[in-house]
């Protein structure tokens, strides 16, 4: 080989560029373990986003001891911080017991509503919200089995209608109005067997809306057909106190009571005497002879009970039930199995102004003039009424389930503290994404730790 081949060969050597082997493998390795600990994290995130999730995804069936064991608590406190939907998993099941009102924790944003519910056989709690206006027991009205809860929708859809949500299935149906230019529903009852929900639907008479007529119909679940009640102005207020017995209905509108099946065919109708009113969805005596109104004294502030015949409105005479005084108004919400009555007392608050003269004479139910709401058990016989449930400040409007008063019994109740599975839930998610994020913007420091570790361990073995 000539000095000028060898010079050339040399010099092409030093052109090829060196293969960095170990800094390649280094890398290599570096990417594998990278690539581990993402899968790991990954595997983390997981396991963690089951553990939160997978409890709040069972859905338990239909436990017959829920309706059962169906019991009222003898008192209800505010939904914790973070209390699930009564759309979340686990379901609710049947309720014993809604509730609402101004109170702070009752509120959401945008000024949405919220409305408490209660467990038909423990103290299981669960929120659903409203875009509308919520008042338990006249806008908002859970079913006679406390299986289904009725509601406005919230919004002004075209057409315009209400939700019935399954507290245990979760789903939430939605019944849309078939009434001519009805611009809000708001349902208004249920019938006895709980097949059928009684709707209310405003129609504005004139162009401006200056005048509504109120339409009532009564719509089935199953295969929702609309069968329309009555209608009247909106003054009269038709079916702001519905009240039902098996195959029949009776509503309020002005100072008139109708009477009607659930064909739409008026049995009868008469006129309220002044002082009293429909007294509630429990206006039906037990054995549907007898219609009960709710009467006010015109010298003082006690309520008292009396029933009417249905088909002539001819006064049977008051009932051996005790008066209730010192509250704005009572509601009839049923019968108990001894023959108690049992009654949502409104209590007044005492700072409250006093209405215009011009509502005076209409049942005081205005909301600003309630500071709190009791269950009262009005028992044959007894000197005075006795309190079976009660609520905080600012709960102002309950209702409870037909087959909870059926039953009879008052449970005591230990109304959940603390924060709610929602709290955790998002907690929970919160802290995996920012494990997760800090573990992906330190991936380098960790590789480099992982690479000491492995030199230190290489000199150790060497040495």
């Amino acid at each position: 080989m000539t000095a000028r081949l060898r010079d050339a060969l040399h010099s092409a050597a030093e052109d090829v560029p060196t293969y960095p082997v170990y800094e390649r493998a280094l890398a290599t390795a570096r990417r594998d373990r990278l690539r581990r600990v993402g899968v790991g994290a990954a595997a983390l995130v997981l396991l963690a986003v089951a553990g939160v999730v997978v409890p709040l995804t069972r859905t338990p069936g239909l436990d017959p001891a829920a309706t059962a064991n169906a019991a009222l608590p003898d008192h209800i406190a505010l939904p914790p911080l973070g209390t699930l939907h009564v759309t979340d998993r686990p379901r609710l099941g049947p309720a014993s017991v809604v509730f609402d009102g101004p109170a702070p924790r009752l509120h959401g944003w945008n000024d949405v509503n919220v409305v408490g519910v209660v467990g038909a056989d423990s103290d299981r709690y669960r929120i659903m919200r409203i875009g509308g206006e919520s008042v338990a027991g006249r806008t908002v009205h859970l079913s006679p089995d406390g299986r289904y809860l009725a509601r406005p929708d919230g919004v002004q859809d075209d057409p315009p209608g209400v939700e019935v949500v399954d507290l245990v299935t979760g789903r939430t149906q939605r019944l849309s109005s078939p009434v001519d230019r009805s611009v809000w529903s708001t349902p208004v009852g249920w019938s006895a067997d709980g097949g059928s929900l009684v709707v209310g639907d405003e129609v504005p008479v004139a162009f401006d809306g200056a005048t509504y007529t109120t339409v009532l119909s009564a719509v089935t679940l199953a295969g929702q057909r609309w069968t329309r009640l009555a209608a009247t102005a909106q003054e009269a207020h038709v079916g702001s106190t519905v009240a039902a017995a098996p195959g029949r209905l009776a509503y309020q509108y002005g100072r008139t009571v109708a009477v009607t099946d659930l064909a739409g065919r008026e049995l009868s109708s008469f006129v309220l005497p002044d002082g009293t009113w429909l007294a509630g969805k429990g206006a039906w005596r037990p054995d549907g002879t007898n219609l009960t109104l709710a009467a006010r004294g015109s010298t003082t502030t006690e309520w008292t009970l009396r029933q009417v015949d249905p088909a002539s409105g001819r006064d049977v005479g008051p009932l051996a039930l005790p008066a209730v005084s010192g509250v704005v108004s009572i509601r009839l919400l049923g019968w108990a199995p001894d023959g108690s009555a049992l009654v949502a007392a409104y209590l007044p608050d005492p700072v409250a102004p006093d209405l215009p003269l011009e509502e005076q004479t209409d049942p005081p139910t205005s909301d600003q003039r309630v500071r709190t709401v009791r269950v009262l058990a009005l028992t044959p016989g007894a000197t005075a009424p006795r309190t079976v449930l009660t609520a905080p400040d600012q709960v102002i409007a309950v209702d409870v389930a037909d087959e909870v008063i059926r039953s009879g019994r008052v449970r005591d109740a230990q109304p959940p503290g603390g924060v709610g599975g929602r709290f955790w839930l998002w907690t929970g998610l919160l802290t995996v994404l920012v494990t997760v994020g800090l573990l992906y913007a330190s991936r380098q420091r960790i590789a480099l730790w992982l690479d000491d570790r492995r030199v230190r361990r290489a000199r150790r073995a060497g040495g």
